[in-house]
């Protein structure tokens, strides 16, 4: 029998969640006992560093780690009541793709290059929703000038490499949300896209959410995409979420000394007080974060951020933190803050 939860706001549930690749190197924590929700119509941002565990957490929730070497060894993810990890293969492919979708960083490696577009989302709309072949072109063409394509009974004829960057991936978010999924999982959907198209992805994906009223996962190594689209931010370092508050909150008022120090990674620019009110660069120098993420396989004792963190006393070096909530809505991962 799944576990039903109470809480009919929440979506998903994620707790304790761990995944671990299995090494001839040895073990890697990738995911080491993550706890989240989203929301019915949010948006939460996971943002880190790259080797953190943002898409190993969105491929956990996918059920889609690599086994061998990946394996989901702990926790609950639950899906508007039931727990993903109780399911057969089969079960989970009824899902997959229908109630949860995922958009992923490249699609050059999603879409198939020997089949056109358009019969790769018809192809979704047959399986799922079990369309008639003229019914699911039809539907295809409404979804590509739903996703900005122009000419799209053309465009259903092409083949991936005919298509630049950004109309790819507009692709890869039709299929995500040809069969009105209730989630989607978004990895990183603006990272190989110049700034002016990855800005037109940014607003079509806030644009379907407000049409759709779908929830999503946005993971990103970018503070400034996560500010524009989530309404939650979780911070990841090495396999863990060290901090976990809406977005207006973080960046207002960053407790863990990494997310501070993304932040101050990042170039600012404020209003002058001149009577043009032109934008200016405050010629501040971006600060940089010194060492790098631990190896998952050899993570150090305590805090795991110790050994990079400037202000880090002796607990940090030996014991680590509980994720606590430190004031309404705000957890953190860190002694100092506590």
């Amino acid at each position: 029998m799944p576990v039903t939860d109470i809480r009919s706001d929440l979506i998903l549930q994620v707790s304790g969640l761990s995944t671990s690749f299995f090494t001839s190197k040895g073990i890697f924590r990738a995911v080491a006992g993550i706890n989240f929700d989203v929301k019915k119509g949010a948006v939460l941002g996971l943002v880190g560093e790259s080797g953190c565990g943002k898409t190993v957490t969105a491929l956990s929730v996918m059920r889609l780690v690599p086994d061998p070497p990946g394996r989901i060894v702990g926790g609950k993810i639950l899906f508007q009541g039931t727990d993903l990890l109780t399911l057969t293969e089969k079960e989970m492919q009824s899902i997959r793709g229908k109630r949860i979708a995922m958009v992923f960083q490249e699609p050059m490696t999603s879409l198939n290059p020997v089949f056109t577009v358009g019969n790769q989302i018809m192809e979704m709309l047959r399986l799922h929703l079990k369309m008639s072949k003229r019914d699911a072109l039809e539907r295809t063409i409404q979804l590509l000038t739903q996703v900005g394509i122009p000419s799209p009974e053309q465009r259903v004829k092409e083949y991936p490499h005919q298509l630049s960057g950004g109309m790819r991936q507009r692709v890869m978010i039709a299929m995500a949300i040809s069969c009105h999924p209730d989630l989607v999982i978004a990895d990183e959907p603006t990272t190989a896209l110049d700034v002016t198209i990855q800005a037109q992805i940014l607003n079509l994906l806030k644009q379907l959410r407000e049409e759709l009223g779908m929830a999503m996962i946005l993971v990103s190594h970018d503070l400034g995409v996560i500010a524009e689209v989530a309404d939650v931010v979780a911070i990841m370092y090495a396999g863990r979420i060290i901090e976990h508050t809406s977005t207006q909150e973080l960046f207002a008022n960053p407790l863990h000394p990494y997310t501070q120090g993304l932040l101050a990674s990042l170039p600012r620019f404020d209003r002058s007080s001149r009577p043009s009110g032109q934008l200016h660069n405050r010629r501040e120098r971006l600060k940089a974060i010194s060492g790098m993420v631990p190896p998952l396989s050899n993570l150090p004792s305590g805090c795991t951020f110790h050994p990079r963190c400037p202000v880090a006393i002796e607990v940090c070096h030996r014991d680590e933190p509980e994720l606590i909530e430190v004031s309404p809505g705000h957890k953190v991962h860190c002694w100092l803050a506590q």
